[in-house]
């Protein structure tokens, strides 16, 4: 693992000063925290730790809800070694997060916002982000969506998805996003 490495987390949003996660919480470096200001010039003001599609926000971590958020940022980055909580697969990696999820659900338009906001960290301002973790999925086919996909894989950004969350047979019955056929996707059962 890397400090300077990022991991994007597009999902709920996760509660990045838990004492497991702290340490590894990642953010924005062209963003200034509370000065009002999009100061990176990428649409999204104080999106330090990232940004809230669902609320159109920087809060990135609301509370209960976003317990899946939370889970899933404790097993790609909770600190190990401590005699604490729980230890994820990299103990030192900075993980930022594009959340789509609320209480409702997502929407497939925040879902592409999400995927294009992480693609845009590390294209736009040079952020070492080599893959996002997808553990959701749901919904049909949209172009869009695969559309974003590829742009992330255009950034070589791998989109590491969950292969379905239902129990069923991915080679009989398509799982989205996991199910589309983007070069950069790692389907995770």
């Amino acid at each position: 693992g890397s400090a300077s490495v990022y991991v994007g987390i597009i999902d709920e949003g996760y509660m990045y000063t838990h004492g497991d996660l702290a340490a590894n919480a990642g953010t924005n470096p062209g963003e200034i925290a509370g000065n009002g200001v999009d100061d990176d010039g990428n649409g999204y003001v104080d999106d330090v730790y990232g940004w809230d599609f669902d609320g159109n926000n920087n809060s990135v971590f609301d509370g209960v809800g976003d317990d899946h958020g939370t889970h899933v940022a404790g097993t790609i980055g909770g600190k190990g070694g401590n005699s604490a909580g729980v230890a994820g697969v990299c103990w030192n990696v900075k993980m930022i997060s594009a959340k789509f999820l609320g209480r409702n659900g997502g929407t497939t338009a925040n879902a592409i916002k999400a995927v294009d906001y992480l693609t845009d960290l590390k294209t736009r301002h040079n952020l070492t982000l080599p893959a996002t973790n997808n553990s959701w999925g749901g919904g049909g086919f949209s172009q869009g969506l695969m559309d974003a996909i590829e742009r992330a894989n255009a950034a070589n950004i791998l989109f590491i998805a969950a292969a379905g969350n239902d129990g069923a047979n991915t080679e009989t019955a398509i799982s989205y996003p996991s199910g589309y056929d983007n070069a950069n996707i790692i389907a995770v059962a």
